[in-house]
Parts: C-alpha cells; sequence; structure tokens
C-alpha cells in the first residue's frame, strides 16, 4: 500500500513540473512575439538643416605636465665573449678514406692472426707438456712394471730354484735308498759260471711295510737267463729291505724298479 501511494504522489509532481514547464514556454513564446512587432513599427525622424551649425570653439590645450626625469636603467653586462666554434675536420677524399679503410682492415687482421697464432702455440705447448708428462707417467708405470716382473721372476727363480734343490736332494735319498737295497741284493747274488761281458737286467720289486718282499718280476732281461734267476733269488734273500728314509712315505717306495749288472 506504501508502494502504491508513493506512486501515486510521484505521478502527481512530475503532472505538476510538466504543466508549469508548458505555461511557462508559452509566456516566453508571447511575449517574444509582442517585442519583436514592437521594434519593427517605431517611426523613423530626419532632422533637415538650412544653415551649418557654427563650429565650435579650439579648445585651448592645457600645457603638458613636467615629466620628472627617470632614473637610468642599470646597463646589461657585456655579452660573453663567443666560444671559438670547432672547424670541421676536413672530409677525406674518396681514395684517402678507402685506404685508411683498407690499412685498418690490413691491422685488424694481422692483430687476429697474431692472436690465433699466439693460440695456437699455447695450445702446441700445452699438447707438448701433456704429452711429456704422459709419457713420463708410462715410463715411470712401465720402469715399476719391470721392476715388478724382475722381482716377480726372481721369487719364481729362487722358488724353482728351491724346490729343485728339495727335488735334488728327495732323488739323492731315493738314489741311496735304492742303492742300500741293491747293495743288499748284490751280496746275495752268486754269478754263473762263463758269464761274459756286463748285462743288465730290471725288475719291479713290490714290498710290504717292515721291508717283506711280496712280488718279483722281470721286466727287462739281461739276455742271460742264469744270471736273471741267480739276481731273482738274490731279491728274496735280500729281505728284509731297508726302510725308506726319513721325511718319506712308505707308499712312495712300495713299487721298486731296480736294475742289477755282475760288473758294478
Amino acid at each position: 500500500m506504501n508502494t502504491i501511494a508513493a506512486s501515486r504522489g510521484e505521478k502527481t509532481v512530475s503532472g505538476a513540473l510538466a504543466l508549469g514547464m508548458h505555461l511557462l514556454f508559452g509566456l516566453l513564446l508571447i511575449f517574444g512575439v509582442a517585442w519583436q512587432q514592437r521594434k519593427t513599427e517605431a517611426p523613423m525622424t530626419v532632422d533637415l538643416w538650412s544653415n551649418l551649425p557654427p563650429q565650435p570653439k579650439p579648445v585651448v590645450e592645457a600645457p603638458p605636465p613636467e615629466v620628472k626625469p627617470q632614473p637610468e636603467p642599470p646597463k646589461p653586462p657585456p655579452p660573453k665573449a663567443a666560444e671559438p666554434k670547432a672547424e670541421p675536420k676536413p672530409v677525406p677524399k674518396p681514395d684517402i678514406a678507402f685506404k685508411e679503410k683498407a690499412e685498418k682492415d690490413r691491422k685488424r687482421k694481422e692483430a687476429e692472426r697474431a692472436e690465433l697464432e699466439r693460440k695456437r702455440l699455447e695450445h702446441e705447448k700445452a699438447e707438448a707438456k701433456k704429452r711429456e708428462e704422459e709419457k713420463k707417467r708410462f715410463a715411470a708405470l712401465k720402469e715399476q712394471q719391470a721392476k715388478e716382473e724382475a722381482r716377480r721372476r726372481e721369487q719364481d727363480e729362487a722358488h724353482r730354484k728351491a724346490q729343485q734343490a728339495v727335488q735334488t736332494a728327495q732323488q739323492r735319498l731315493i738314489d741311496d735308498y735304492k742303492r742300500r737295497i741293491s747293495d743288499r741284493i748284490r751280496r746275495h747274488v752268486v754269478l754263473p759260471p762263463n758269464l761274459q761281458g756286463n748285462p743288465e737286467a730290471e725288475f719291479d720289486v713290490v714290498q710290504i711295510p717292515g721291508g717283506e718282499v711280496l712280488s718279483v718280476k722281470l721286466r727287462r732281461s739281461s739276455g742271460n737267463s742264469a744270471y736273471d734267476a741267480a739276481v731273482e733269488r738274490a731279491i728274496h734273500k735280500a729281505q728284509p729291505l731297508p726302510s725308506p728314509p726319513e721325511g718319506f712315505t712308505f707308499g712312495e717306495f712300495r713299487e721298486l724298479s731296480l736294475k742289477f749288472r755282475p760288473k758294478e
């Protein structure tokens, strides 16, 4: 309801304002038309003269007032001396300018070539120094390897000699052991009559611990069966055979290969 009353009040005010504006516009229109008509209908009057009116007397002008001298204004400072203008540089002639440019280019290229040459020499020196250092390191490494190889060869040689010495000593003991066995067997050999030459007979002898002979086998005959039989009988008579030397096991001498000659 309040909204409807407010809308009606606003419409009433708006209508009153519009009506007032129309009345004001009509009054202005009526007043302007009347004023324009009054202005156009005003009468024009012209004065006619039979004689010219008398000339007015000349007016005597009063003497001009005394003008007091004004103090002179201060003199402006003298203008500064103009700075001498720089004389323009002479423009070189085209051929001279071309020669100068060519000379500059030549010097620039020479400087660039000199810089490149300097860098190349420095690079070559650095590479030469690097190669020399690598050569020294390689030589030192090679020398070290040679020393190690020589030391290893010396060690191997010493080890080989030591082994050889041990083997020689062992072989000497083995030979001495076989010699003692052969000497014991020879003491029991009865040579057959009319034996000629110095034939050799070889036997394989198998013994058991304690020196007892287990078997005797002729590997190679001397060519004289009587001598071969005499040696075989002597082997059986020589038992028990001597014991193996110290440091050896019986298994190393269980099987023996013995050689016999009548003139040994």
